[in-house]
Protein backbone atom coordinates (compact mmCIF):
# COMPACT_ATOMS: atom_id res chain seq x y z
CA UNK A 1 0.00 0.00 0.00
CA UNK A 2 1.27 3.46 -0.90
CA UNK A 3 1.67 6.00 1.89
CA UNK A 4 0.75 9.71 2.07
CA UNK A 5 1.58 12.19 4.83
CA UNK A 6 -0.66 15.16 5.60
CA UNK A 7 1.08 18.10 7.27
CA UNK A 8 -1.87 20.24 8.29
CA UNK A 9 -4.18 21.50 11.01
CA UNK A 10 -6.87 19.55 12.82
CA UNK A 11 -10.56 20.36 12.26
CA UNK A 12 -12.64 19.33 15.27
CA UNK A 13 -15.78 19.05 13.11
CA UNK A 14 -14.07 16.57 10.78
CA UNK A 15 -14.90 18.35 7.54
CA UNK A 16 -11.53 19.85 6.67
CA UNK A 17 -7.88 19.63 7.72
CA UNK A 18 -6.26 16.35 8.58
CA UNK A 19 -9.63 14.68 9.15
CA UNK A 20 -10.72 15.39 5.58
CA UNK A 21 -7.28 14.38 4.35
CA UNK A 22 -7.38 11.00 6.07
CA UNK A 23 -10.91 10.25 4.80
CA UNK A 24 -9.86 11.12 1.28
CA UNK A 25 -6.71 9.02 1.48
CA UNK A 26 -8.62 6.05 2.83
CA UNK A 27 -11.12 5.96 -0.01
CA UNK A 28 -8.26 6.35 -2.49
CA UNK A 29 -6.67 3.19 -1.13
CA UNK A 30 -3.52 4.72 0.37
CA UNK A 31 -2.22 4.68 3.93
CA UNK A 32 -2.62 8.13 5.48
CA UNK A 33 -0.35 9.63 8.13
CA UNK A 34 -0.35 13.05 9.80
CA UNK A 35 1.89 15.70 11.30
CA UNK A 36 -0.33 18.27 12.98
CA UNK A 37 0.59 21.95 12.74
CA UNK A 38 -2.29 23.33 14.80
CA UNK A 39 -5.43 22.37 16.68
CA UNK A 40 -8.56 24.30 15.79
CA UNK A 41 -11.89 24.57 17.54
CA UNK A 42 -14.31 24.80 14.64
CA UNK A 43 -17.51 23.51 13.18
CA UNK A 44 -19.41 24.08 9.96
CA UNK A 45 -20.15 27.70 10.89
CA UNK A 46 -16.66 28.92 11.72
CA UNK A 47 -13.40 28.76 13.66
CA UNK A 48 -13.46 29.88 17.29
CA UNK A 49 -9.91 29.10 18.43
CA UNK A 50 -6.51 28.02 17.07
CA UNK A 51 -3.62 26.54 19.04
CA UNK A 52 -0.35 26.09 17.16
CA UNK A 53 2.07 23.31 17.94
CA UNK A 54 5.65 24.27 18.71
CA UNK A 55 8.25 24.00 15.94
CA UNK A 56 10.12 21.37 17.96
CA UNK A 57 7.02 19.20 18.38
CA UNK A 58 6.26 19.42 14.65
CA UNK A 59 9.83 18.41 13.93
CA UNK A 60 9.49 15.40 16.23
CA UNK A 61 6.29 14.33 14.44
CA UNK A 62 7.96 14.61 11.04
CA UNK A 63 11.10 12.79 12.15
CA UNK A 64 8.99 9.99 13.63
CA UNK A 65 7.23 9.46 10.30
CA UNK A 66 10.15 9.93 7.91
CA UNK A 67 12.51 7.73 9.92
CA UNK A 68 10.08 4.79 9.92
CA UNK A 69 7.43 4.97 7.18
CA UNK A 70 8.66 6.95 4.21
CA UNK A 71 5.70 8.67 2.50
CA UNK A 72 5.23 8.25 -1.24
CA UNK A 73 3.63 11.70 -1.30
CA UNK A 74 3.11 14.62 1.05
CA UNK A 75 0.20 17.06 1.26
CA UNK A 76 0.83 20.36 3.05
CA UNK A 77 -2.13 22.33 4.33
CA UNK A 78 -2.41 24.85 7.17
CA UNK A 79 0.97 26.31 8.17
CA UNK A 80 0.20 29.09 10.67
CA UNK A 81 3.71 30.45 11.33
CA UNK A 82 6.99 31.02 9.48
CA UNK A 83 8.85 28.91 12.05
CA UNK A 84 6.68 25.90 11.25
CA UNK A 85 7.23 26.47 7.53
CA UNK A 86 11.00 26.38 8.15
CA UNK A 87 10.75 23.08 10.02
CA UNK A 88 8.70 21.50 7.24
CA UNK A 89 11.12 22.69 4.56
CA UNK A 90 14.14 21.41 6.46
CA UNK A 91 12.63 17.94 6.88
CA UNK A 92 11.47 17.71 3.27
CA UNK A 93 14.96 18.58 2.08
CA UNK A 94 16.68 16.28 4.57
CA UNK A 95 14.65 13.27 3.49
CA UNK A 96 14.52 14.22 -0.22
CA UNK A 97 10.76 13.92 -0.35
CA UNK A 98 9.00 13.74 -3.72
CA UNK A 99 5.38 14.25 -4.83
CA UNK A 100 4.63 17.27 -2.65
CA UNK A 101 1.23 18.97 -2.96
CA UNK A 102 1.06 22.34 -1.19
CA UNK A 103 -2.39 23.77 -0.56
CA UNK A 104 -1.88 27.37 0.62
CA UNK A 105 -4.53 27.49 3.33
CA UNK A 106 -4.90 31.13 4.31
CA UNK A 107 -8.47 31.30 5.58
CA UNK A 108 -11.28 28.91 6.45
CA UNK A 109 -14.40 28.75 4.29
CA UNK A 110 -16.09 30.80 7.02
CA UNK A 111 -13.51 33.56 6.56
CA UNK A 112 -11.39 32.98 9.68
CA UNK A 113 -7.70 33.81 9.14
CA UNK A 114 -5.49 30.70 9.47
CA UNK A 115 -2.09 31.95 8.26
CA UNK A 116 -0.63 35.41 8.82
CA UNK A 117 1.25 37.46 6.24
CA UNK A 118 4.67 36.47 7.56
CA UNK A 119 3.73 32.79 7.39
CA UNK A 120 2.42 33.18 3.84
CA UNK A 121 5.64 34.85 2.73
CA UNK A 122 7.76 32.08 4.26
CA UNK A 123 5.59 29.35 2.73
CA UNK A 124 6.05 30.98 -0.67
CA UNK A 125 9.79 31.26 -0.14
CA UNK A 126 10.59 27.90 1.46
CA UNK A 127 7.85 25.40 0.59
CA UNK A 128 6.59 26.27 -2.88
CA UNK A 129 9.99 25.64 -4.57
CA UNK A 130 9.95 22.12 -3.09
CA UNK A 131 6.41 21.37 -4.29
CA UNK A 132 5.36 19.32 -7.27
CA UNK A 133 2.23 21.46 -7.48
CA UNK A 134 0.53 24.17 -5.43
CA UNK A 135 -3.26 24.42 -5.38
CA UNK A 136 -4.44 27.97 -4.62
CA UNK A 137 -8.02 29.03 -5.20
CA UNK A 138 -8.62 32.36 -6.95
CA UNK A 139 -8.51 34.57 -3.81
CA UNK A 140 -5.35 32.79 -2.62
CA UNK A 141 -3.70 33.13 -6.03
CA UNK A 142 -4.49 36.86 -6.00
CA UNK A 143 -2.88 37.29 -2.57
CA UNK A 144 0.19 35.26 -3.50
CA UNK A 145 0.73 37.09 -6.78
CA UNK A 146 -0.62 40.57 -6.10
CA UNK A 147 -2.56 40.21 -9.36
CA UNK A 148 -6.27 40.37 -10.10
CA UNK A 149 -8.21 37.45 -11.58
CA UNK A 150 -11.49 38.24 -13.32
CA UNK A 151 -11.06 36.43 -16.63
CA UNK A 152 -9.57 33.20 -17.97
CA UNK A 153 -6.68 35.20 -19.45
CA UNK A 154 -5.92 36.80 -16.08
CA UNK A 155 -6.06 33.36 -14.47
CA UNK A 156 -3.45 32.14 -16.96
CA UNK A 157 -1.22 35.17 -16.34
CA UNK A 158 -1.40 34.68 -12.58
CA UNK A 159 -0.75 30.94 -12.70
CA UNK A 160 2.25 31.45 -14.99
CA UNK A 161 3.66 34.18 -12.76
CA UNK A 162 3.38 31.98 -9.67
CA UNK A 163 4.79 28.94 -11.43
CA UNK A 164 7.74 30.81 -12.90
CA UNK A 165 8.63 32.70 -9.73
CA UNK A 166 8.08 29.79 -7.32
CA UNK A 167 9.54 27.03 -9.47
CA UNK A 168 6.60 24.61 -9.35
CA UNK A 169 3.45 23.65 -11.20
CA UNK A 170 0.34 25.64 -10.25
CA UNK A 171 -3.24 24.40 -10.17
CA UNK A 172 -5.38 27.52 -9.91
CA UNK A 173 -8.81 26.38 -8.74
CA UNK A 174 -11.81 28.06 -10.29
CA UNK A 175 -14.43 27.32 -7.68
CA UNK A 176 -14.68 31.00 -6.76
CA UNK A 177 -15.37 32.01 -10.34
CA UNK A 178 -18.84 33.45 -10.92
CA UNK A 179 -19.28 31.72 -14.27
CA UNK A 180 -17.83 28.20 -14.00
CA UNK A 181 -15.72 25.84 -11.90
CA UNK A 182 -12.87 25.33 -14.36
CA UNK A 183 -9.41 24.68 -12.93
CA UNK A 184 -6.17 25.67 -14.65
CA UNK A 185 -2.87 23.83 -14.43
CA UNK A 186 0.26 25.70 -15.42
CA UNK A 187 3.40 23.66 -15.89
CA UNK A 188 6.60 25.17 -17.27
CA UNK A 189 7.06 22.22 -19.65
CA UNK A 190 3.46 21.44 -20.63
CA UNK A 191 2.11 25.00 -20.56
CA UNK A 192 -1.56 25.58 -19.76
CA UNK A 193 -4.00 22.73 -19.24
CA UNK A 194 -7.64 23.51 -18.44
CA UNK A 195 -9.85 21.10 -16.50
CA UNK A 196 -13.51 21.89 -17.18
CA UNK A 197 -15.56 21.79 -14.01
CA UNK A 198 -19.20 21.25 -13.19
CA UNK A 199 -20.64 23.79 -10.75
CA UNK A 200 -22.62 21.67 -8.29
CA UNK A 201 -25.48 23.40 -6.48
CA UNK A 202 -24.37 22.44 -2.98
CA UNK A 203 -23.62 24.85 -0.11
CA UNK A 204 -21.59 22.20 1.73
CA UNK A 205 -18.15 23.30 0.56
CA UNK A 206 -16.31 23.02 3.88
CA UNK A 207 -13.08 21.11 3.20
CA UNK A 208 -13.17 21.05 -0.60
CA UNK A 209 -9.61 22.38 -0.92
CA UNK A 210 -8.27 19.84 1.57
CA UNK A 211 -10.10 17.05 -0.21
CA UNK A 212 -8.82 17.97 -3.68
CA UNK A 213 -5.19 18.38 -2.63
CA UNK A 214 -5.25 15.10 -0.66
CA UNK A 215 -6.77 13.29 -3.62
CA UNK A 216 -4.04 14.65 -5.90
CA UNK A 217 -1.35 13.57 -3.43
CA UNK A 218 -2.92 10.10 -3.17
CA UNK A 219 -2.95 9.72 -6.94
CA UNK A 220 0.66 10.90 -7.25
CA UNK A 221 1.67 8.36 -4.60
CA UNK A 222 0.07 5.65 -6.72
CA UNK A 223 2.23 6.64 -9.68
CA UNK A 224 -0.12 8.77 -11.75
CA UNK A 225 1.37 11.62 -13.78
CA UNK A 226 0.35 15.04 -12.45
CA UNK A 227 -2.23 15.74 -15.15
CA UNK A 228 -3.96 12.38 -14.59
CA UNK A 229 -3.75 12.76 -10.81
CA UNK A 230 -5.56 16.09 -11.03
CA UNK A 231 -8.19 14.80 -13.43
CA UNK A 232 -9.08 11.87 -11.16
CA UNK A 233 -9.03 14.09 -8.06
CA UNK A 234 -11.37 16.61 -9.65
CA UNK A 235 -13.79 13.85 -10.65
CA UNK A 236 -13.74 12.55 -7.07
CA UNK A 237 -14.42 15.99 -5.60
CA UNK A 238 -17.30 16.63 -7.99
CA UNK A 239 -18.89 13.31 -7.01
CA UNK A 240 -18.38 14.10 -3.31
CA UNK A 241 -20.10 17.46 -3.77
CA UNK A 242 -23.02 15.79 -5.53
CA UNK A 243 -23.40 13.44 -2.55
CA UNK A 244 -22.60 16.06 0.12
CA UNK A 245 -24.22 15.64 3.52
CA UNK A 246 -25.76 18.64 5.24
CA UNK A 247 -24.85 17.82 8.84
CA UNK A 248 -24.71 21.27 10.44
CA UNK A 249 -26.16 24.74 10.43
CA UNK A 250 -23.52 26.11 8.09
CA UNK A 251 -21.43 24.62 5.32
CA UNK A 252 -21.48 20.98 6.34
CA UNK A 253 -18.55 18.62 5.73
CA UNK A 254 -18.40 16.57 2.59
CA UNK A 255 -19.59 13.01 2.36
CA UNK A 256 -16.26 11.29 1.70
CA UNK A 257 -17.65 7.77 1.63
CA UNK A 258 -17.53 7.60 -2.15
CA UNK A 259 -16.20 4.40 -3.69
CA UNK A 260 -13.12 5.52 -5.59
CA UNK A 261 -13.32 2.67 -8.09
CA UNK A 262 -16.39 4.34 -9.64
CA UNK A 263 -14.06 6.86 -11.30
Amino acid sequence: MKTVLSIAGSDSSGGAGIQADLKTMTVHGVYGMTAITALTAQNTTGVTAVMQVTPEFLRQQLEAVFSDIRPDAVKIGMVPSPELADVIAECLIKYRVENIVADPVMAATSGAQLSGNTAIARIRERLFPLATVITPNIPEAEILSGMRIRTAAEMEQTAKYLGDTCGCAVLCKGGHSKTDANDLLYDAEAGFIWFPGERVDNPNTHGTGCTLSSAIASNLAKGMPLREAIRHAKAYLTAALRAGLNLGKGSGPLNHMIVYEEF
